[in-house]
């Protein structure tokens, strides 16, 4: 990332001390990360500066949030065509600034610091027009492509290595307590528009289609379409999520 920092000032004077800024002055990619957040979510109410400082403690305190980090960035160089640069989501894509500013919210909830990582989410709302509990679980190497309208319920957890785009629902499905989210399987991929409703489960390797209406458990590589969504074609094969592939036939 710094070389591309480095070659992208180089094209483009103009924008060399913002590479500088973001990237080049910084010796670790927590730092620079904490930078980052800090200066898109910066708002009078609570500055860059002590944004910067609860950042870098959750960093600090949780290797595990370092690791997904990595992963996610690696997701979005992996699985999006438009995505050439590792440096790409850190400085330009919202998905990612709202994923990174979800892993330190979901942090602070842990840690009973409730209304700081409510104001996170807030934040993020207002910033990035992606809405997620603090509670929410995410795993790691996560891709939220473009993000705009992705909604996230409390106690919906999502496993690793799993994509996700636009206009997406993980939501709830009556107004009781105790679990009442999705549960995403690793190597999910989610259409945009498709909403995910209810204690559902959805398998290992499904593809959900843009649109769809889940509203039951779908068992693992299992392609669902429709309102309501039913399975359609054969089954999937390996991850959707590492093939964005959006069309409907099975791979058998």
């Amino acid at each position: 990332m710094c070389a591309e920092a480095s070659a992208m000032a180089a094209d483009e004077p103009v924008l060399a001390s913002y590479f500088h800024n973001t990237v080049l002055r910084h010796k670790h990619l927590d730092d620079a990360l904490a930078y980052q957040l800090a200066s898109v979510l910066d708002h009078a109410a609570l500055t860059a500066t002590t944004l910067q400082e609860v950042i870098a403690e959750a960093l600090q305190d949780d290797a595990q949030l370092s690791r997904c980090i990595r992963a996610d960035i690696c997701a979005w160089y992996d699985r999006d065509p438009a995505c050439d640069q590792y440096l790409m989501p850190f400085l330009y894509f919202k998905g990612f600034h709202a994923l990174q500013s979800h892993r330190i919210a979901h942090w602070l909830w842990g840690q009973e610091r409730h209304t700081l990582a409510l104001y996170f989410q807030s934040r993020v709302s207002e910033q990035f027009a992606v809405d997620i509990h603090p509670a929410a679980r995410f795993g790691c190497g996560i891709m939220i492509d473009h993000a705009t309208g992705f909604v996230v319920g409390e106690t919906a957890t999502v496993g690793d290595d799993v994509s996700i785009l636009h206009s997406v629902t993980l939501g709830g499905s009556g107004s009781g307590r105790g679990v009442r989210h999705p549960k995403i399987g690793p190597g999910v991929m989610i259409g945009a528009g498709a909403k995910v409703l209810g204690p559902v489960e959805v398998g290992e390797g499904v593809k959900v289609a843009a649109g769809s209406l889940v509203l039951t458990d779908v068992p693992a590589h299992t392609t669902v379409a429709g309102v309501p969504a039913r399975p359609v074609g054969g089954r999937t094969a390996g991850a959707p999520a590492y093939t964005m592939d959006q069309t409907l036939d099975g791979d058998e």
